[in-house]
């Protein structure tokens, strides 16, 4: 079975940006903000939401989002890397269950589809950050495509896959998610999360060369 490395999502009191809450009732207010923050923030864009609209979308008064956050872009780079923790909470199960990495890419790429389709707004949150915070852009995926080469070089020491997987196949596979998530879950729903990521695991099976019987 394919046993992938995959943590936690991250505590919203220790995800970077923010000051840490002290109880419970401060990780929920904290919680309210990024939550309230990913719809500002991917309706407007950074430049034009601002810290009031947060904070009334967010029902908290407006020193609760001082409490946590120094400023508007304090509470963006959060919200990056909360995003991207939540992406990797999503598949993590639907991995880790798989019976081979095939499987477990293909179960990756389903579950990912589905959660891109629940949340549109981060194609534009995550894109936003490269010129909000470059190194939050370049850290979201660098991490994900760490993961995902870490995966690989796994199932190469389990004998399942070639022996020469590198950081490019990692990269190579990352890319193919996020632009089948851009297509499949923000410009269209037209195909289901199951076909398209069968598909795709066929392809990484079987590769793309015509076979002799064909």
């Amino acid at each position: 079975m394919a046993k992938a490395h995959e943590t936690t999502r991250s505590d919203p009191a220790v995800i970077g940006e923010g000051k840490v809450p002290r109880t419970e009732r401060g990780r929920r207010t904290m919680r309210a903000i990024l939550d309230a923050a990913a719809i500002e923030f991917g309706d407007n864009g950074f430049h034009q939401a601002s810290i009031s609209d947060i904070t009334r979308r967010a029902g908290v008064a407006l020193g609760s989002f001082y409490t946590y956050f120094d400023s508007k872009d304090a509470v963006f780079r959060a919200l990056v890397r909360d995003m991207s923790d939540q992406v990797r909470d999503h598949v993590a199960p639907a991995i880790l269950s798989a019976p081979d990495q095939v499987a477990a890419e293909q179960a990756g790429l389903r579950e990912f589809i589905t959660f891109v389709r629940q949340h549109k707004e981060i194609y534009r949150i995550i894109d936003e950050s490269e010129f909000v915070d470059s190194e939050s852009f370049r850290l979201h995926y660098a991490t994900t495509a760490d993961r995902i080469t870490g995966r690989l070089r796994k199932a190469a020491e389990r004998g399942e896959i070639t022996g020469d997987v590198s950081e490019i196949h990692g990269w190579a596979i990352m890319g193919m998610n996020v632009f089948l998530g851009l297509r499949y879950a923000v410009w269209s729903e037209d195909e289901t999360p199951d076909d398209i990521a069968k598909v795709v695991a066929t392809m990484l099976r079987d590769g793309i060369l015509r076979s002799v019987d064909d």
